[in-house]
């Protein structure tokens, strides 16, 4: 079991009245910040990624390069490999006593944030569901590839409204997630109530943000780069080692709108440039998501990173925080 955190027990470190969560859309910026601001208060990263953990993922994933690696010690990046399991849950029970330990060596925490679940997982906790039967998802995959997302959507509407209003028909695994829980415990996934494993007073969350064309503009960008550094060529790789398509780590954006292309006869340039398209388009929709997301935190700071320097206002209401009792 994780101890508990408590700044008291922990030996005397560089000032820093919150822990600082630097969120925001894709391609905002978020990696830069978190390691200018990681070096400015002699911090360590913990990443709430939840595909940066793989070891294989490095160019679709925007993982911190080695330099960047070298620099900030990070957490929760490159630690296991596809096929090996990992969750908002897992993530959740584990984070409290790594943050513990950066504490104890004097040093303090900065989260990037990158999945939105995995933020709210730090900030809220994640609910102790009980292990549902691996043939209830199974069953409940193939009715997805037959039925498509919109009907189980539908479906979970009926069993769980609560859990089905912070969804939509494209959020297909967290439909199964929810309708797996309800048809292999009889409880709503909504019922189960999350315990946090470090108060939330003790957090404060960021979320960076700029023009919604700039955005989409540098969203873009990233994606050409990607592909320039061999962003298909690693894929490839990683099949030859990992040919279990139906493991989660391959609905990755960035690497699911790639697997057509790879899976057919992987010379067809037009082919090529519609998953380009594809990852575009995606990568957009999931950064309007990730901002819709944030809303619902009412003591967020929002930063407009192009016409503010993000580490300055950090660091400023930092400064201003009371100290956690």
């Amino acid at each position: 079991m994780a101890e508990p955190l408590n700044q008291r027990d922990a030996p005397t470190r560089p000032a820093a009245s919150r822990i600082p969560i630097v969120a925001g859309p894709t391609a905002v910026g978020k990696t830069a910040a978190s390691i200018t601001l990681a070096e400015t208060l002699s911090a360590e990263i913990i990443s709430a990624d939840s595909r940066q953990i793989y070891k294989e993922f490095t160019i679709g994933t925007a993982s911190p390069s080695q330099q960047e690696l070298e620099a900030v010690p990070h957490h929760f990046v490159k630690e296991i490999s596809i096929g090996e399991p990992y969750s908002a849950g897992i993530f959740a029970n584990k984070v409290a006593s790594v943050i513990y330990n950066i504490h104890s060596r004097g040093k303090n925490v900065v989260v990037s944030g990158g999945s939105t679940l995995y933020v709210h997982a730090l900030m809220e906790g994640f609910a102790d569901i009980p292990e549902v039967d691996a043939r209830v998802r199974a069953e409940l995959n193939q009715r997805l590839q037959k039925e498509g997302s919109a009907v189980l959507f539908n479906e979970l509407s009926t069993h769980d409204p609560v859990f089905a209003k912070t969804l939509d028909p494209t959020k297909s695994q967290r439909i199964i997630r929810g309708l797996e829980v309800w048809y292999g415990t009889g409880k709503m996934l909504s019922s189960f109530h999350a315990k946090p494993t470090v108060k939330r007073d003790q957090f404060q969350l960021f979320v960076l943000f700029r023009d919604r064309q700039e955005l989409y503009a540098r969203i873009d960008s990233r994606v050409d780069q990607m592909i320039e550094e061999g962003l298909v060529e690693e894929l490839r790789g990683i099949l030859n080692t990992h040919p279990d398509l139906e493991d989660n780590a391959f609905r990755t954006i960035g690497y699911q709108e790639l697997l057509p292309f790879l899976l057919g006869s992987g010379n067809d340039s037009g082919g090529l440039q519609q998953a380009i398209d594809l990852i575009k388009r995606n990568s957009r929709r999931y950064a309007k998501r990730q901002l819709t997301w944030y809303k619902q935190y009412p003591d967020a700071i929002w930063i407009d990173v192009s016409t503010s320097n993000a580490v300055d206002v950090m660091l400023e209401t930092l400064a201003q925080a009371r100290p956690i009792d």
